[in-house]
């Protein structure tokens, strides 16, 4: 399940922050569906090449927003009524196509030859401005 999760480690996002949102995404994208089962802490922090702990952390942070479960036998699943999926409504679809335009927007960026210090610039500037 790795596929599609990755770690930056020049972030200034945390490393469990980042796996958390990128679970989160895929899960509100519909890709991870209820009853999914998520690699496990040890697996996962390995193909990262991270410390256990930070996985554990993004996977606790789920569990208490109601993306996922924790079961002995079955490790940890994406959760049968997400939380987010219940009280978010239609919002839970405008944010997996933020989430995209954001993606696009990285990977435009990336190949254009722009770092991350130049692509959150370019954000915040635009974050700045007033829209309505």
């Amino acid at each position: 399940m790795t596929a599609g999760i990755s770690v930056n480690l020049r972030s200034a996002t945390p490393p469990y922050a980042q796996i958390r949102a990128q679970i989160a995404a895929l899960i509100t994208a519909g890709t991870l569906a209820p009853g999914a089962r998520l690699p496990t802490v040890r697996s996962l922090a390995a193909d990262l090449g991270i410390a256990a702990g930070t996985v554990a952390r993004a996977y606790r942070e789920l569990e208490l927003a109601g993306l996922t479960e924790t079961r002995r036998r079955n490790g940890t699943v994406v959760a049968a009524t997400p939380a987010l999926h219940a009280a978010a409504g239609v919002q839970v679809a405008a944010g997996a196509e933020v989430i995209a335009a954001v993606d696009r927007y990285i990977a435009q960026g990336r190949g254009a030859g722009l770092d991350d210090a130049a692509l959150l610039t370019i954000l915040r500037a635009r974050l700045g401005r007033s829209y309505g």
